[in-house]
């Protein structure tokens, strides 16, 4: 009985781990994947004068980068804007990221899809932490995590954009564009990636509350 109650709370942990992971990865891989959501972006954001290229230009550019950082291998390239040594170093850092979080979403997907088949054929019994299902634990923590998050970038997202800068990329500074220099970032401003952040977060609260909904049903 030990044994079974023992490994009932191993696999439960698991499954909590990877289900938070998928919230997360998911999240994060929309404004990603979505390249209708850059796109839409384009005339509000004035980028064509902003840039002196053609719309066509501006999608072709993004899409060449977003392939860059998507699939791996290949070599960087920006369409017809032109870039420096430094901006392509950038690129290929982000591209590590990209990667990563990619394969977070596939493992995360393939775990919990698997323990989620081994729990309902009894190969070991998932525990209710608080005499909840696991998901509404993992969808409290998740959703608490990210609502404080949210809500320091809310108060100064510059701030945050700079500390996320160096979290993830310490010791460097190439992440600091010169638009003469490297023109791509002319056509990505910060108000694009703040409304990327705006989504991400967006997708973790509805994800963490339909979480928590379906784990107050499932005692």
């Amino acid at each position: 009985m030990k044994t079974n109650t023992a490994k009932n709370r191993i696999m439960t942990a698991i499954f909590a781990i990877f289900a938070v992971l998928l919230i997360i990865s998911g999240s994060i891989a929309l404004p990603i994947y979505i390249r209708p959501f850059y796109y839409a972006h384009i005339e509000p954001l004035e980028l064509v004068e902003k840039t002196n290229k053609s719309e066509v230009e501006i999608k072709a550019a993004y899409d060449e980068i977003l392939d860059y950082l998507t699939i791996p291998g290949g070599e960087f390239g920006a369409g017809s804007f032109k870039y420096s040594e430094e901006g392509k170093s950038h690129f290929g850092d982000c591209k590590g990221l990209f990667l990563f979080d990619t394969a977070v979403l596939i493992i995360s997907i393939a775990a919990v899809v698997t323990l989620g088949i081994l729990a309902k054929k009894k190969v070991f019994e998932l525990c209710t932490p608080f005499n909840r299902h696991v998901l509404f634990t993992a969808g409290v923590s998740v959703l608490g995590l990210f609502s404080a998050i949210a809500l320091i970038a809310a108060v100064d997202f510059d701030r945050a954009f700079t500390v996320f800068h160096t979290l993830f990329f310490p010791g460097k500074d190439n992440w600091i564009f010169d638009p003469r220099t490297d023109e791509i970032i002319l056509a990505l401003p910060q108000t694009f990636f703040m409304n990327c952040a705006i989504l991400i977060v967006s997708a973790i609260i509805i994800a963490s509350a339909s979480c928590i909904l379906f784990g107050r049903k499932k005692k």
